[in-house]
């Protein structure tokens, strides 16, 4: 195959094409009464302050436990994880305890009081700020107000390893870990010294 055969381009139709992306277990409720739903449709939105959306389909069973009380956690997902995760996304609240029937651990986070799954690397405690109807779903702007870090990512420096995290993408439908390390923001013009010593890590 010729390199430009290999770069032809063909029109589909409007589609959610956009990957890989971040999946992310979402909890919400109580500690005594809550729930994960699995979602795909999360991201940064602003840096300072903090900022993240995810965005619900409106018939999902956690779409009105977050617009009711106006907090959730972003749990992420490493690969451990990926079952549970997965099997959060096709398996509805309404009907089950998800953190008693994966054997999760419940614990509570210090600035909402949300409840965050332990096993995750990473859980962020988010409040609602805005709340747009979008069709489909609604997307649910919240402000990062605290962030909960397995300490096991943390080097002997106390600098934040994310590749120990072993984190998974979600790619048209399907879940990848991340794979081999390529570079960090700005080695195109640190110089090949700068990107040796961080392989080197």
């Amino acid at each position: 195959m010729s390199c430009s055969d290999f770069n032809a381009k063909e029109s589909i139709k409007p589609s959610t094409f956009l990957n890989p992306v971040p999946v992310v277990m979402v909890t919400c409720g109580s500690m005594e009464n809550s729930n994960i739903i699995t979602l795909a449709w999360a991201g940064t939105v602003n840096s300072e302050p903090p900022m993240l959306s995810i965005s619900i389909r409106k018939e999902r069973f956690s779409h009105d436990i977050i617009k009711d009380s106006g907090i959730f956690g972003v749990n992420l997902v490493s690969k451990p994880l990926i079952k549970a995760c997965d099997y959060c996304g096709v398996k509805s609240g309404r009907d089950i305890d998800k953190f008693k029937e994966l054997k999760l651990t419940k614990y509570q986070g210090k600035t909402t009081g949300i409840p965050l799954i332990k096993e995750s690397p990473a859980s962020l405690e988010c409040k609602v700020r805005q709340i747009i109807e979008l069709g489909t779903h609604d997307m649910f702007i919240a402000d990062i107000l605290d962030v909960h870090v397995s300490k096991e990512l943390f080097d002997a420096k106390g600098a934040i390893d994310m590749q120990k995290a072993d984190l998974v993408a979600y790619n048209h439908g399907e879940y990848y870990t991340l794979g081999q390390y390529l570079g960090f923001y700005g080695y195109s013009v640190a110089g090949k010294e700068a990107l040796a010593r961080r392989l080197r890590k």
